[in-house]
C-alpha cells in the first residue's frame, strides 16, 4: 500500500490472565485515530482456560502436538468472536481491511530472545475472510529486542492531547508502563506482576478466578516483609527496556506466602504489584508524570488503585476518566499496530523494547482464494 489512508481494523487480544478474548474495531491510519468502533469480550470456558494453562511455561509449550491442538481451538474461538463483533456492528467481512491478531503468549524469555505466541494467522484469515496480521514480536526479538511492551505507539496516539509527561499503566497478567514525554518521547517496560499472581493465588486458595473488586485483598493485611523480599529480585534493579514472562515470580511468591491466609495473601500480592510499579517510576522514568492512567483488568480493582496511590503519591486515573475504553485498549492497540504494519510504520523502538533502531513488525496472512470467494471479498 503506497498511500496512507484510514483503514477499518479489528483487533483481538487474549491476555496472560487467560480470562477470554477482547475484540475491538478502530478506524486509523496508524498515526491518528479517526473512530472507535464497537467492542466486546467473550470469556473462555473452563476447558479453554485449562487448555491454555496446559501449554503455558517453558516445558509445557514444548509439547508440539498439544500446542497445535490448543492453538487450533483458540484460533477458532477467535474466529467466532470476530463473527459476533461484526454482527453486533452490522458489518460484513469485506468492510474490514485487516485483523490484528495478538494470539496468546504461552512463554516469554527476553534473555534468550524467545517468545512463544500461539494463534494460526492463516486459519483465522480463512475462517473470517479478512487479512490477518500477527506475530508482532518476532522481528523485534530477532533483532535483539525484548518483544514488549508493544503498545507504546498506541498509547502515544491516545494521549496526544493530554498534559505530559503522562504514564499509561496497563495492568493485565503482567503490568506494563508507557511514559510519554512533553515532546513525544517514549519509554516503556514491564514493571512487574499485575493480576496473574493474584489470580493464581485466588484459584489455588479460594477456587475463584480472581479477587473480584479487590474485596479479598481489602479484608487482609499486607505482609510488608514478604513484599520487601520479593522486591529484592534482580529484575527490579535491572534497567529498562525489560520484559517479563507471566510466571516469572510464581514459585518464589507462592513459597513465601504458603502460611498466609487467603485474604492476607491477596493483600500482599496486590501490594507487590503496586510496589513494583512505584519502584519502576522512582528509578527509571526520565521525569515524574503529572498523571497515571490505569487500564486493563487491574483498573477495576479498587484495592490495587488505592495501593498505587499510596505507594506512588501520583494522581491515578482509571482510563474511563479520560474518555478511554480501558477494557479494550489492547484490542484497539493491536488493530492500530496491524495498520502500522501494513503501512510499514515502526511498532517497536529502542526505548520501549531495546531494538537498535525503530522497527516495523508483524506477519501478513492474506485471505486464501476459496475463503475470499465465500466471503465475497
Amino acid at each position: 500500500m503506497e498511500v496512507i489512508k484510514p483503514l477499518t481494523a479489528l483487533g483481538l487480544m487474549s491476555g496472560t490472565s487467560m480470562d477470554g478474548v477482547d475484540a475491538a474495531l478502530l478506524v486509523t491510519d496508524g498515526v491518528d485515530i479517526f473512530e472507535y468502533g464497537k467492542a466486546l469480550n467473550r470469556p473462555y470456558d473452563m476447558d479453554m482456560r485449562a487448555g491454555l494453562r496446559s501449554v503455558t511455561g517453558r516445558d509445557a509449550c514444548k509439547d508440539a502436538e498439544r500446542l497445535r491442538d490448543v492453538e487450533r481451538k483458540m484460533t477458532l474461538f477467535h474466529a467466532q468472536v470476530v463473527s459476533e463483533l461484526l454482527d453486533s456492528a452490522g458489518l460484513r467481512a469485506q468492510d474490514i481491511d485487516v485483523v490484528g491478531f495478538h494470539g496468546h503468549t504461552v512463554f516469554h524469555d527476553p534473555a534468550e530472545h524467545l517468545s512463544v505466541q500461539i494463534g494460526d494467522g492463516d486459519l483465522l484469515a480463512a475462517q473470517t475472510g479478512i487479512p490477518v496480521v500477527n506475530r508482532f514480536r518476532n522481528s523485534d526479538m530477532a533483532n535483539g529486542g525484548q518483544g514488549g511492551p508493544m503498545m507504546a505507539s498506541y498509547h502515544a496516539a491516545l494521549a496526544r492531547d493530554l498534559e505530559k509527561p503522562v504514564v499509561v499503566l496497563n495492568i493485565g497478567g503482567v503490568a506494563k508502563m508507557t511514559w510519554i514525554g512533553e515532546n513525544g518521547e517514549l519509554v516503556a517496560f514491564d514493571t512487574g506482576p499485575g493480576n496473574a499472581l493474584i489470580d493464581d493465588w485466588m484459584m489455588k486458595k479460594h477456587g475463584t478466578n480472581m479477587d473480584f473488586d479487590g474485596n479479598m485483598a481489602a479484608a487482609g493485611t499486607v505482609n510488608e516483609k514478604i513484599v520487601a523480599v520479593m522486591m529484592k529480585d534482580p529484575y527490579f534493579a535491572k534497567k529498562p527496556p525489560k520484559a517479563l514472562d507471566r510466571d516469572e515470580f510464581s514459585k518464589k511468591v507462592m513459597d513465601n506466602l504458603e502460611s498466609e491466609s487467603v485474604a492476607d495473601g491477596a493483600a500482599t500480592l496486590t501490594a507487590f504489584s503496586a510496589q513494583a510499579a512505584a519502584r519502576a517510576a522512582a528509578d527509571f522514568l526520565p521525569k515524574p508524570a503529572k498523571r497515571w492512567i490505569v487500564c486493563g483488568g487491574g483498573a477495576h480493582n479498587p484495592t490495587l488503585i488505592r495501593m498505587l496511590r499510596q505507594r506512588t503519591g501520583a494522581e491515578i486515573s482509571p482510563a474511563r476518566e479520560v474518555g478511554w475504553n480501558g477494557d479494550f485498549l489492547e484490542a484497539q492497540g493491536y488493530a492500530f499496530l496491524a495498520v502500522r504494519s501494513l503501512f510499514g510504520l515502526p511498532i517497536s523502538f529502542p526505548a520501549t523494547t531495546g531494538v537498535p533502531h525503530s522497527m516495523c513488525g508483524g506477519t501478513l496472512h492474506p485471505v486464501p482464494e476459496p475463503a475470499r470467494e465465500r466471503k465475497g471479498r
